[in-house]
């Protein structure tokens, strides 16, 4: 079967299993944990646990490498802003300058190895928050993939509703809002299928996507981008139409069709999701912890 970003995936595994109360806040407080400062050792302990968690997921480990292509691109592009941003100050650019602006300048403080060339500073610490900044992207997606690629969105609705449960009592219509979220996440993977299929129909009347100038491919993704809103506007009418036919009625009083119920390996299962993201969290303040970090390169990254 075909794995698209978005799109459930129906596995019988553990993952698929868990209740998606405990699912959906385990994967939260992960999430939350990725954009601590917890340094490349930190991403390392996390990353490990993602990774298990995609495993016991059955999930297919191709759509983990696919993902490589477009966090390349990421990396690229955060790569070559900092060359251009990410210098010295004043004092330091003065002194290279003095020192005839060329060659390689060892340890500088805060950048670590650096050349100099023209308006770009290419150092160790420029490098290094690419790569920082592109895993921490990479772990994210990889985790909304485990979510949305595990859990149904009629229980994705069920659990959004059940957290936000508290809100109900100030007169939040909590509801309209988990609906709102499921039915967004739900379309996306038809949006990526919808975006696939007009991109062969615009290839078949002979638009080049992937080859050809600059301006060539802006053109071709204006005949890509106009489709699909029209299309995505089309298909969110004929959902409101079904749903009205149907008479659902946001602020009506409600029923459950289906139940969910926790189960004791669901708790073992979040327990140790979220110790490890409250580890991450609490990572850059406890001190037994450092013993594992990589002060040079936290240091280069401003950690």
């Amino acid at each position: 079967m075909r794995m698209v970003f978005g799109r459930y995936m129906p596995y019988n595994s553990l993952i698929h299993k868990m209740d998606p109360r405990l699912k959906l806040l385990m994967i939260i407080v992960l999430i939350v944990s990725v954009f601590f400062p917890i340094g490349f050792s930190g991403f390392v302990v996390l990353g490990a646990t993602i990774l298990l968690i995609y495993s016991i997921s059955h999930l297919n480990w191709g759509m983990l490498l696919k993902l490589f292509r477009p966090i390349l691109f990421i990396f690229i592009v955060l790569l070559i802003i900092n060359f251009v941003m990410l210098k010295p100050d004043s004092s330091t650019t003065v002194a290279w300058n003095a020192m005839g602006g060329g060659g390689e300048w060892a340890n500088v403080a805060g950048f670590g190895h650096i050349v100099h060339w023209k308006f770009i500073w290419i150092s160790e610490s420029a490098v290094y928050r690419a790569i920082y900044m592109a895993t921490r992207i990479f772990l994210m997606i990889t985790l909304t993939t485990i979510l949305t690629g595990t859990t149904q969105p009629l229980e994705l609705t069920l659990a959004i509703e059940d957290l936000l449960f508290p809100l109900k009592l100030i007169g939040i219509p909590v509801y309209i809002f988990s609906t709102i979220i499921s039915i967004a996440l739900r379309m996306i993977p038809t949006l990526i299928d919808e975006a696939g299929r007009i991109m062969k129909a615009q290839a078949s009347r002979g638009i080049d996507m992937k080859n050809g100038k600059l301006k060539d491919k802006i053109r071709s993704m204006i005949s890509l981008i106009i489709p699909l809103l029209v299309s995505s506007f089309q298909k969110a009418e004929d959902l409101a139409y079904a749903m009205d036919s149907r008479g659902y009625s946001p602020h009506g009083k409600r029923t459950r069709y289906k139940q969910i119920h926790f189960r004791f390996i669901d708790w073992i299962i979040f327990v140790i999701g979220l110790g490890v993201g409250v580890l991450m969290i609490s990572y850059p303040y406890i001190d037994v912890l450092h013993q594992i970090q990589i002060p040079y390169i936290d240091a280069l990254i401003g950690l």
